[in-house]
């Protein structure tokens, strides 16, 4: 007979980001935010999260525009804080989602220790990267999930490195479920943190988010710059089951690639050449196909 007892439920007043955060106007962070929230419908996370845009969007102390229990942690201990948490949660019998809310820099660069650690363990939590390309809390400084030409504070010439693949690296880990999320694509976004809701063990999610400052861009058009990234296949939306098995959930509709970059200083101003780019999205889907038919999901 088992001896878990029932996540505890939301009250009103315990959505997971309330009216009074100190987001930047066009953050595509606080839409993912709500998102998650929406997704785990009356269930109440216990967050993790790192030195970074998400840890002061809870304003000053004493007061948090957080409604559910939230830990600060180092830049590079999220996963081994919600690891304690998670542990502590099976211990009292508990089954409310841990979740680490991230951005690339605690992911791909500070934090990937621990994050390679807390996968390999198969610990159970979901990681969620709000990618902005850039370490958006301190100055803007390129990370090593901007891409390839982007200028920031610290490339003002151009990035002269692709972009990391995150989502590469965490299904070489063999974890349960890893995924690709849009903020353009809301019931595909609803879905996929439904699904590593309901997967036990280590869960991976990826979202490209929009940051009008970083990106020197118009804060009213972060989600179509999104819905274009999709559209023109520079970021894919796709799940990985096991580290094994690929489905593409959508797939290049024909959007031209200026259309994306063009909306966005970060590019102009460092007159990247767009060939490089589409050489890019060429060699990413040519691997994401690959993949999808060898080691089809369904």
């Amino acid at each position: 007979m088992s001896t878990a007892m029932a996540p505890v439920s939301k009250t009103h007043c315990d959505n997971v980001l309330r009216p009074g955060n100190t987001n930047c106007a066009g953050c595509g962070m606080s839409l993912g935010l709500h998102w998650l929230d929406e997704a785990l419908s009356e269930e109440r996370p216990f967050m993790v999260i790192p030195a970074c845009c998400g840890i002061v969007t809870a304003g000053a102390f004493p007061t948090t525009a957080y409604g559910v229990p939230t830990a600060a942690s180092t830049f590079a201990s999220s996963p081994a804080v919600a690891t304690g948490i998670s542990q502590i949660l099976r211990m009292n019998g508990e089954e409310n989602p841990v979740i680490c809310w991230a951005g690339d820099g605690g992911t791909y660069d500070i934090g990937i220790a621990t994050l390679s650690a807390a996968a390999e363990r198969n610990e159970d939590m979901i990681y969620v990267c709000y990618d902005n390309e850039i370490y958006g809390n301190t100055g803007g400084q390129r990370s090593s999930a901007t891409p390839e030409g982007v200028r920031t504070s610290t490339s003002p010439r151009g990035k002269v490195e692709q972009k990391k693949d995150m989502m590469g690296i965490m299904a070489a880990h063999r974890i349960p479920y890893a995924a690709t999320l849009s903020l353009a694509h809301r019931d595909d976004f609803l879905r996929k943190v439904r699904i590593a809701r309901e997967t036990k063990g280590f869960r991976f999610l990826l979202m490209l988010s929009p940051c009008p400052t970083g990106w020197k861009s118009e804060p009213a058009e972060g989600i179509d710059l999104i819905r274009t990234a999709v559209g023109c296949g520079l970021f894919p939306l796709y799940e990985v089951y096991e580290g094994l098995r690929y489905r593409i959930n959508a797939r290049p509709d024909g959007t031209p690639l200026e259309s994306y970059i063009s909306r966005q200083k970060r590019y102009t101003a460092a007159k990247v050449d767009p060939q490089l780019i589409r050489n890019f999205i060429s060699e990413q889907w040519r691997y994401l196909d690959a993949m999808a038919r060898a080691f089809p999901a369904d």
